[in-house]
């Protein structure tokens, strides 16, 4: 990572160091405490010290705390293995990758599970987004990685779970606002508390942008609530209600020489006028009973609908080709499902044994359009409006997953844990624009996978755990992955075969001094890896390329002393890379073979995180972030990359409390040295436009108040 490690990483890291005299005398006076937390998991709320697996808890009010509240990416840098990063582009989403797996999507997430209150935000095809996961009312969020990942279905190379704050005590109601460079500015509303067997909590956003970039402008409104009710005999009913709407600029990607020049220009998008605008509505209801001392279950059930119109810069003449489905794309979704959960905790030869069972169900119903972004003539074009309808069709996609996961506790210190889902995807299409050579393309495909996975945990000491874990998960084609076939024929590409990994953990936790230190080796070999063989023409193909093999170390150091200086350091070496050689595009040429070796696109082989804060619970607080990342390559071949880089920020804010008030304001300063470098990549983009910029030396102030009546 040396390119990195520059003379801003080196002054990154000399502010760390200034505090550190002073952090050291706070710990010598008083060693202090990590807070005692605990995370969920189907068998209930569990410490993540007795988790035999890589798992990360960062709390809501942390992730507020001098931050503008907009996206995970201020907030998710501790986490080791995670890569995420905003790519200051809201119509494609951030950039989420855990250990590798969904570093190859284009836009949304992919091969990364999401959730958000229970209700799954990744569809039944795989593909998620976390546009509607609100900042402002967040309890927590809960990161796990590793074989474990496995039990929670398709696209489980990790997990994400967002939690929604539960209201207490007295009505209370706050408003913030934040504002900073390019002209954005958010504000928030919300109202909670509690009463009787009554909880409740209502947060209201609205978040607007100029855009660093030429035509990034942005506009988004989040609604989320939940209401909490116990009832007279002991159950719980909470319901979730969650509405999202995005209306962004697509200033698309950057050729290397475009960068190199006018990293802030965009040329392209803003001749096609692209854009993107999202609705979503959703609601989820979970009913928690207790049968009796050792037995429970749980239901939940949910719903909601997405519309999403999308215009891309894709060239009239392009178009011409009378397969091509056009520049617009235009979906509307409606998506449901249920999951039914029962937990025992039962003995087996005298010793705790706990179970859990249950069944999922997720369907995904939707209607595809496809327009052209154009009209009038193809040598003369009006751009950037819909034109003659090109594609129409209907696709339907649902699971049945049952799942079984036992934990035994068969000696004092040794605990024995195994679980297993089975995992089956049904797609369905039905063609509804057949015109000439476009021909019907209806078609239905199915694809199923038992996902096993175990583990083995031993507490050698009250403050030290060692584990190891292995398991088996699949990863199915997206709809949108289906969507087109190479050589420009139209339908879905049923050839792709979802890909399987199988992946096995070592790692220790120790608590010292007050804090925790985890580390992990693990080791991911998958086969049939889905990987793109063309994206031109605002069409991308996708390929099985053989087999892929991650290898992988972790380690994160969390600590806070009693006088409130917290530190956290995360680091993360990746190597991932092909195993065997393939084309993109097929058919093969020597001017297109990948080789075995070649490292996948999209996966730094190295990221570091440190912070050093002082945040007592009331007055003066401040602290210092550094972030590097090394070098990422842009394609498949190797052959085009973004360098590494290293950047730092620095915050200072005030909290002061007064009866029945509480007041709170900050201000930030985000790539403090003003460091050039490349946030994000567009990976494997046919026309080179690789690059999505970072923005350079950038501000942000704000406040908050809250009455408590």
């Amino acid at each position: 990572m040396k390119p990195a490690l520059s003379a801003a990483a080196t002054a990154a890291v000399r502010l760390l160091l200034l505090g550190a005299p002073l952090a050291a005398a706070a710990q010598q006076a008083d060693r202090g405490s990590l807070p005692e937390v605990t995370v969920s998991t189907p068998r209930g709320e569990v410490a993540p010290f007795n988790v035999p697996g890589s798992v990360d808890r960062v709390d809501g009010a942390e992730m507020r705390d001098s931050r503008l509240q907009v996206n995970l990416s201020e907030s998710l840098g501790s986490v080791p293995g995670l890569q995420v990063q905003n790519r200051l582009n809201y119509a494609q989403d951030l950039q989420l990758s855990i250990r590798g797996f969904g570093a190859r999507s284009t836009f949304g997430v992919r091969g990364v599970r999401l959730y958000v209150d229970g209700i799954p935000a990744t569809l039944p095809d795989g593909q998620g987004q976390t546009s509607n996961i609100d900042i402002g009312s967040l309890d927590r969020i809960e990161i796990l990685r590793g074989p474990f990942s496995a039990l929670y279905g398709n696209s489980s190379g990790g997990v994400l779970q967002a939690f929604t704050a539960s209201g207490e005590g007295a009505p209370r109601l706050s408003y913030s606002a934040a504002g900073g460079s390019f002209g954005t500015w958010r504000q928030s509303l919300q109202a909670s508390g509690s009463q009787g067997a009554v909880d409740y909590l209502l947060n209201a956003s609205r978040f607007r942008s100029d855009g660093w970039r030429e035509h990034s402008a942005a506009r988004r409104d989040i609604a989320n609530g939940k209401l909490g009710i116990a009832l007279d005999n002991g159950d719980k009913l909470t319901l979730v209600l969650n509405s999202v709407r995005i209306s962004a600029q697509d200033p698309l990607g950057l050729t290397a020489d475009q960068y190199a020049l006018a990293p802030r220009s965009a040329p392209l998008a803003t001749q096609y006028d692209t854009r993107k605008t999202v609705e979503q509505t959703q609601a989820g209801l979970l009913y928690e009973r207790r049968i009796d001392a050792a037995q429970s279950l749980r239901l939940m059930v949910y719903g909601g609908e997405r519309k999403t119109v999308q215009y891309q810069s894709i060239p009239p003449s392009a178009q011409q080709n009378p397969l091509h489905a056009g520049g617009v794309i235009d979906l509307k979704r409606q998506y449901g499902g249920a999951d039914l959960r029962w937990t025992a905790a039962l003995q087996l030869a005298d010793r705790p044994l706990e179970l859990v069972a249950g069944l999922g169900y997720d369907s995904l119903r939707e209607q595809r359009r496809g327009y052209e972004n154009y009209l009038g003539r193809v040598a003369a074009p009006v751009l950037g409006v819909q034109g003659r309808l090109r594609r129409s069709e209907r696709n339907e996609v649902w699971n049945l997953d049952p799942y079984a996961q036992a934990t035994w506790r068969l000696a004092e210190q040794w605990t024995l844990e195994a679980g297993v889902r089975r995992s089956s995807v049904h797609f369905d299409s039905q063609d509804r624009y057949i015109v000439g050579a476009n021909r019907d393309d209806s078609g239905s495909a199915r694809y199923s996978k038992t996902l096993p996975v175990a583990s083995l945990r031993y507490q050698a000491t009250p403050d030290l755990a060692l584990y190891g874990s292995i398991g088996r998960g699949f990863e199915t084609p997206t709809l949108n992955e289906l969507s087109y076939r190479a050589g420009g024929a139209s339908g879905l590409n049923f050839a792709l075969r979802p890909s399987v990994n199988d992946s096995v953990e070592l790692g220790a936790k120790a608590r010292l001094g007050g804090g925790l230190l985890t580390a992990a080796l693990f080791q991911t070999r998958t086969r049939d890896e889905i990987v793109t063989d063309t994206n031109t023409g605002g069409r991308a193909t996708f390929q099985n390329a053989g087999r892929t093999r991650r290898n992988g170390f972790e380690l994160a150091w969390q600590h806070e002393t009693a006088s409130h200086w917290r530190t956290q350091l995360a680091y993360t070496w990746l190597d991932a890379r092909y195993r065997d050689a393939f084309c993109s595009p097929s058919p093969c040429a020597a001017s297109n073979t990948v080789a075995a070796g070649n490292r996948i696109p999209g996966i730094a082989r190295q990221s570091l995180f440190a912070s050093l804060g002082w945040v007592p619970p009331e007055g003066w607080r401040a602290g210092v972030e550094m972030r590097a990342l090394g070098r990422m390559h842009a394609n498949d071949a190797n052959t085009a990359s973004a360098p590494g880089y290293a950047v730092a920020a620095l915050y200072a804010g005030y909290l002061k409390k007064w009866e029945r008030w509480e007041f709170n304001a900050f201000a930030r300063v985000d790539n403090l040295f003003d460091r050039r470098y490349v946030g994000s990549l567009i990976v494997n983009e046919g026309n080179a436009r690789y690059y999505e910029p970072a923005p350079a030396r950038n501000w942000t102030v704000g406040l908050s108040g809250a009455y408590r009546f």
